[in-house]
């Protein structure tokens, strides 16, 4: 599956944060989770946020609005 739409930086800063323990994490915007959630890149199991195998890839491989703002 090949992700093709651009995350917000609101939205990206909350994928961002699904990727440490959750009971390290801070307070996620549920606004921002679910638009995740319904892109498919976060989940919730067991009552808590996470990310999915395709919220990992779209975080590894980046944005490219944040690459163009780097640039």
């Amino acid at each position: 599956m090949e992700f093709d739409s651009e995350l917000t930086h609101d939205q990206w800063e909350t994928l961002k944060a699904l990727r440490g323990p959750a009971r390290e994490r801070r307070p996620l915007n549920r606004f921002f989770l679910d638009q995740l959630i319904a892109l498919g890149l976060a989940a919730i199991v067991d009552g808590t946020p996470c990310m999915t195998d395709a919220g990992r890839k779209v975080l590894v491989r980046g944005s490219s609005r944040l690459l163009d703002l780097a640039a």
